[in-house]
């Protein structure tokens, strides 16, 4: 592999894209097909890879860890940096004290995918899937990819989502949603709300308040946990108790996947730097909005909304894979033979959608893969066959 490869993932994708195409001419069907190249694409890439499976990840970013690096400049992972790590590759940093931020998490995306050489597309946003004789039938803009199975890894946080009271207020108020607030400097001047009792909001409204008087509206209150505990992260206590093996299925990881839990904040503490709390916004006119007790707030200049998300699967056109809006799943596992999803939120334990946590899932997947392509189809010598199973440090 040139120099040129190793480093650039984007002439990577393209060079192994065309070395696909060359080797494949009489039979262009890949073996599978991963929709998305974020942290749960790349660890099924990498099972992918060790089954010697041909295959290639569809990138919709120009850039691998695009998501991360559009992210607010102070995001810092809850989990330390030992369990931060995709399979084959450690987390760089100390173990414990480090919490890495989001540049660095997008640097460790693009020397993962560089050290196992894993076959990506970048600028592939995938338009449409269908089903076919052979398989399936994957679009983007610019190419057709025919596949035997699909892997959908394109995570929870898709589409931003914001209440209809938005469309309220008046064109003279500013409004941001948190996928794409970056810091307190990038807002006009004067009081902010933050709309939104997740993380995000409770992050966001207590950066703000360094700068300027902050409203928090928040609706269902959210367990709050310390970050750390004894001296001890509160994940390496999660791993201790079992509690990151609790599945969705069981009493407690039903009622655990209906809320989401704050950690290493609390009113308390946003108190403290003056963040005045509120209810639940229910609507807004002009710049005068009104909470859930009858309450209101004035001349309202600045919105951040920090209320999640919305998924997205128009773009796949396969009856009974989705229902309102929802996955149809076990395990990521559908009722459409050959077809999967990766990286949903408590897709089977509270660890299926974090960074350092998804490779159980992408294990289990990508065995379900290699089962499902030895019993339908002749094993082949793929260009993507795994090259050195010792490479396990990346180096």
């Amino acid at each position: 592999m040139s120099a040129a490869a190793s480093n650039d993932p984007i002439e990577r994708g393209r060079s192994t894209h065309e070395e696909i195409d060359q080797n494949a001419s009489a039979d262009r069907l890949l073996d599978a097909v991963v929709v998305g190249g974020g942290q749960a694409g790349l660890a099924v890439a990498w099972h992918l890879k060790r089954e010697g499976l041909r295959f290639m990840v569809l990138e919709g970013g120009s850039e691998l860890g695009h998501t991360w690096r559009h992210r607010w400049d102070s995001l810092k992972l809850f989990t330390p940096a030992q369990y931060d790590g995709l399979p084959g590759m450690p987390f760089p940093g100390p173990a414990d004290t480090t919490y890495p931020t989001k540049d660095p998490v997008a640097d460790y995306l693009q020397t993962y995918v560089t050290a196992f050489d894993l076959p990506v597309r970048l600028n592939a946003r995938v338009t449409s899937l269908i089903r076919t004789d052979h398989g399936f039938e994957v679009g983007t803009a610019d190419d057709t990819f025919q596949a035997r199975q699909i892997v959908v890894a394109t995570g929870p946080f898709q589409v931003p989502f914001a209440p209809p009271a938005a469309q309220g207020l008046e064109p003279a108020v500013t409004q941001v949603h948190s996928a794409s607030y970056r810091n307190p400097d990038a807002l006009p001047g004067g009081p902010v709300l933050v709309v939104g009792g997740g993380n995000s909001g409770f992050q966001i409204a207590e950066e703000l308040a360094g700068t300027r008087q902050v409203d928090l509206s928040i609706g269902e209150r959210a367990p709050m946990l310390p970050q750390r505990l004894a001296g001890r992260d509160l994940f390496w206590w999660l791993i201790r108790l079992r509690l990151l093996r609790v599945t969705v299925d069981s009493r407690l990881g039903r009622r655990a996947s209906r809320r989401e839990f704050i950690i290493g904040t609390n009113k308390r503490r946003l108190h403290k730097v003056g963040v005045r709390f509120r209810p639940r916004l229910v609507e807004a006119d002009g710049r005068t909005v009104r909470f859930a007790n009858g309450s209101t707030l004035d001349a309202v200049g600045v919105v951040v909304w920090a209320t999640g998300y919305r998924t997205d699967y128009t773009w796949i056109h396969i009856p009974a894979a989705v229902e309102h809006g929802r996955v149809v799943h076990r395990r990521g596992v559908t009722e459409i033979p050959g077809l999967y999803f990766l990286g949903l939120s408590w897709q089977h334990t509270r660890g299926s959608a974090l960074l350092g946590f998804v490779n159980k899932d992408a294990a289990y997947l990508a065995d379900q893969i290699a089962t499902h392509h030895r019993a339908s189809a002749p094993a082949k010598a793929g260009v993507a066959g795994f090259q050195g199973r010792g490479a396990g440090s990346g180096s």
